[in-house]
């Protein structure tokens, strides 16, 4: 939570990165005063700022709740690699949907999170799941372990000695526990989650990698507890994982 110090100082820049950082993975729309309230700012001047967002599409206004707008969805769309990422998967992601029924996600690794570039939506499954543009936290996931199993051990030793953040009584919150767990990836190729995350889902998730098989991104299947096999839908995932490292010009995945 910012302060009432770093409300008196700031640009307007950072107002307004402030107001869109107010917006959380699962809100169904925000009136000004409870955007005010999270960006901590004057409700006056969220006002203004919202009233020139919305002007230039940047939000969207529906009655007194606000939303995040189409343009700010063009502008991500001019991102090069998810942009080059989300065409060279969603083939294989629907192949892979349309074998094993469940919901397919691709991610890629910023900072201590996963952030999902592609969804493509299989049978009904307990909620949260991942939106596109929607981060999640690399260590609770299988998206974020499997690309952490593949990664530099600059990288892992990031998330691993920062803050473990507990999502349910199932997330591994130590880092030697975490590092255990990527071994195990490394072995099977593929990462699993259980209730890690969010009690009622499960998911399987492996490895893309780019030229010198450096990690570009995950791909996984996700779906309720109670409807889902993680032995039987590795080998499915790993192979469609081969597949997209073959269109990134590689022809492994570990």
């Amino acid at each position: 939570m910012r302060t009432a110090d770093w409300t008196d100082s700031v640009s307007v820049l950072d107002r307004v990165t402030a107001v869109f950082e107010a917006f959380g993975e699962y809100d169904e729309g925000l009136g000004v005063s409870e955007l005010a309230r999270r960006a901590n700012l004057p409700k006056s001047t969220v006002s203004r700022i919202v009233a020139d967002l919305v002007e230039q599409r940047f939000l969207e206004r529906e009655g007194d709740k606000l939303y995040l707008g189409i343009r700010l969805f063009e502008l991500g769309q001019t991102v090069q690699r998810p942009r080059e990422l989300r065409t060279l998967a969603l083939p294989v992601m629907t192949e892979l949907r349309n074998l094993t029924g469940h919901t397919v996600q691709l991610a890629i690794l910023e900072g201590a999170d996963v952030v999902v570039i592609a969804v493509v939506r299989g049978r009904p499954a307990p909620k949260p799941l991942g939106r596109v543009g929607g981060r999640l936290p690399a260590h609770a996931t299988a998206l974020g372990k499997a690309i952490l199993a593949a990664s530099e051990p600059d990288v892992v030793e990031f998330i691993a000695n920062g803050r473990l953040e507990r999502r349910t009584s199932h997330t591994i919150c130590e880092s030697a526990a975490l590092r255990e767990a990527l071994t195990d990836t490394r072995s099977r190729g593929t990462a699993t989650e259980q209730e890690e995350y969010a009690i009622g889902r499960a998911c399987v998730a492996s490895a893309v990698l780019g030229r010198g098989a450096v990690p570009m991104a995950a791909i996984s299947v996700v779906g309720s507890v109670g409807d889902f096999s993680s032995d039987r839908l590795a080998s499915p995932v790993r192979a469609a994982a081969r597949t997209l490292s073959r269109r990134l010009g590689v022809g492994r995945t570990y």
